[in-house]
């Protein structure tokens, strides 16, 4: 559970880092995200899960 709320925590200040500094950006991401067909965000979602899973497995050695 401790591990859960530090990523969790680290979250947060990622996604606080790009509106502080790039808030335009940031903004037109929204929108874009707004106009994607959702099976295309559904995939990207998985795809974005499966590679923080791998990641999180790599870098806790569950892999090597």
């Amino acid at each position: 559970m401790r591990d859960f709320l530090a990523a969790l925590g680290l979250v947060f200040v990622i996604e606080g880092l790009i509106f502080a500094a790039l808030p335009g950006p940031a903004k037109r991401a929204m929108l874009s995200v707004l106009e994607t067909p959702e099976a295309s965000l559904r995939v990207i979602g998985i795809g974005s899960a499966v590679v923080g899973l791998v990641l999180v497995a790599l870098v806790r050695g569950f892999l090597g």
